[in-house]
């Protein structure tokens, strides 16, 4: 494999990590109103992957009222993550190649 083929990797899988755990968000952000029991041993995971971001970003942010808007903050935050992430790689690729 060579070093192309892995920056082009890397990237492939950053970028579908990234989107992934935004996906973990949405659904961590929407579980309750469309009844999805994120206690449940099936779900759990969910929970535990994205509480971590979640309540740091809770941590530092002033309350709004009742609308809770870390889980946004968080989809924000992993969007400009994901896509930094993968324009370095890309632009890496790019001079390699």
């Amino acid at each position: 494999m060579t070093n192309l083929d892995m920056l082009e990797l890397m990237m492939r899988v950053a970028y579908a990590a990234g989107t992934l755990y935004m996906m973990a968000i949405i659904l961590r952000w929407l579980g309750p109103w469309i009844e999805l029991d994120l206690r449940s041993k099936r779900l759990s995971w969910i929970r535990v992957i994205t509480d971590p971001l979640i309540d740091a970003i809770r941590g530092v942010m002033p309350r709004l009222g009742p609308m809770d808007f870390a889980p946004l903050l968080a989809l924000l935050a992993v969007w400009v993550v994901r896509t930094m992430a993968v324009g370095v790689l890309y632009s890496l690729h790019a001079t390699a190649g």
